[in-house]
C-alpha cells in the first residue's frame, strides 16, 4: 500500500489533493470554519470513496496548525467508513453497522485496522466499538476531533463516531502506544466525589483533589493547568498505564480530558526523557516491522505543547521520517484499541 499526506495551510483543498491518484481510503484534518464545506467538496472530487474527517491540526513532514490536511491510502487496501451516531447517549444503538462492515471487507486481526474520530464520550464508544472489534482481534487507533463534528463519506455528523475499517492487502497491521511518562514516587490516591459526566475528580484519599496535588508539587492554582504537561495522574490497567490529563480547576477539584470513577486508584507521574523514549519507540517498530509502507499517528494536543515550547515538534516529526511515509492528526485524546488515552502517541503500523 502507499499513503499519500498533502497539506494547504491557506485551506485550499484543490492544493492538499494535489497528485492524489486512485485513494482507497481517505482522511481529512480540516478547520472549524472550513470543515463542512471540505466535506463536500472531497465527496466531490473522490465520489464514492470512503472518508473519514475531523476538525485539528495535522502533519507530515511539518505540522499544519491551520488550512487542511488530506491522508490517503491506495494501491493495496481494502477499505470502508461508516458512523455510530448518539455517542453520547446510545451508539450501541448503531453497532450492527460496524458489525457489517467487518463482513463486507472479510477484516481480520492481522490484516485489518479501525482507524476513527470522535466527538467526545470517547470511553463510552471505545467501550461498545470493541464488542464488535474484539471477536475477531482488531485493533483500533484514533482521537478526539475539535467542534462536536464528524465526516464520514461526505457527510457531517454531530455527536458521533467515524470510522474506517483498512484491511492491508499486502502485509500486516500492527498498532503502538507510546507514553513519555513514568511513576513519580509511591504516591497513590483513592478516587472519590467523582462527577462521571463532568470529568471531575472531587477527593483523593479523602482530601480536596485541587489541595492534594498542590501540597505534592508546590504550584498555585494558575501553574496546575502547565504542571500537568509535567505532572499528569495516571491510572494503572494491567501492566498498562492510562494518563489522565487536567483540564481545569473547579473549586477544590480537579477537571480532567479522561472519566475518573469513585474507587479508582490513581498515581501520580512525571515526565520522562521524551527524546530518549521516541527514539526507543522508533526503533521498536523499524525491528518488528522491517518493511514499512505507512505509519498513521495521534499526537495528544499536550504532546504538541510541550514538544513546541521546548523547540523539539520539528525534530519529533523529521525522526519519526525514519520510519517511512508518516503522517498523523493532533488530538484532544487518543485512542488504543478499547482505552482512551491523554498525553500520549498511539499509532497504525503497515507492511
Amino acid at each position: 500500500m502507499q499513503q499519500f499526506f498533502g497539506m494547504s495551510r491557506s485551506g485550499n483543498l484543490a492544493e492538499a489533493v494535489h497528485g492524489i491518484s486512485s485513494p482507497q481510503f481517505l482522511m481529512l484534518l480540516s478547520n472549524n470554519k472550513q470543515f463542512e464545506s471540505h466535506v463536500m467538496e472531497l465527496e466531490k472530487l473522490f465520489p464514492g470513496v470512503p472518508s473519514i474527517g475531523c476538525i485539528g491540526m495535522s502533519y507530515g513532514a511539518s505540522i499544519v496548525e491551520e488550512g487542511v490536511g488530506i491522508i490517503a491510502f491506495s494501491n493495496g487496501v481494502t477499505a470502508v467508513a461508516n458512523v455510530l451516531e448518539q455517542v453520547s447517549r446510545m451508539p450501541v444503538k448503531y453497532i450492527q453497522r460496524l458489525k457489517s462492515d467487518i463482513l463486507k471487507i472479510g477484516a481480520s486481526g492481522q490484516d485489518t485496522v479501525c482507524i476513527d474520530f470522535c466527538t467526545g464520550n470517547d470511553a463510552c464508544a471505545l467501550t461498545t466499538m470493541n464488542t464488535a472489534l474484539k471477536h475477531s482481534g482488531i485493533s483500533l487507533v484514533g482521537g478526539t476531533g475539535d467542534g462536536g463534528k464528524v465526516s464520514a463519506n461526505g457527510r457531517v455528523y454531530p455527536d458521533a463516531v467515524a470510522y474506517g475499517l483498512i484491511r492491508n492487502q499486502n502485509g500486516r497491521v500492527k498498532t503502538y502506544k507510546e507514553n513519555i511518562y513514568h511513576q513519580l514516587g509511591d504516591y497513590r490516591f483513592i478516587a472519590s466525589n467523582t462527577d462521571r459526566a463532568k470529568y471531575i475528580i472531587g477527593s483523593l484519599n479523602g482530601k480536596p483533589a485541587k489541595q492534594v496535588y498542590q501540597d505534592i508539587l508546590h504550584v498555585t492554582d494558575q501553574q496546575i493547568l502547565t504542571q500537568t504537561f509535567q505532572n499528569p495522574f495516571g491510572k494503572i490497567n494491567g501492566d498498562d498505564t492510562c494518563i489522565i490529563s487536567i483540564k481545569e480547576v473547579s473549586g477544590n477539584a480537579l477537571a480532567c480530558f479522561r472519566q475518573v470513577n469513585d474507587s479508582d486508584v490513581l498515581i501520580l507521574l512525571e515526565l520522562g526523557d521524551y527524546r530518549a523514549i521516541t527514539k526507543e519507540t522508533i526503533q521498536k517498530i523499524c525491528r518488528e516491522f522491517p518493511r514499512r509502507s505507512a505509519v498513521f499517528s495521534v499526537n495528544c494536543l499536550f504532546r504538541y505543547k510541550l514538544f513546541s515550547e521546548h523547540g523539539y515538534m520539528q525534530t519529533y516529526l523529521k525522526e519519526m521520517t525514519a520510519l517511512g511515509s508518516h503522517a498523523g492528526l493532533v488530538g484532544y485524546g487518543e485512542h488504543y484499541n478499547n482505552r482512551f488515552v491523554n498525553q500520549s502517541m498511539t499509532c497504525a503500523v503497515f507492511e
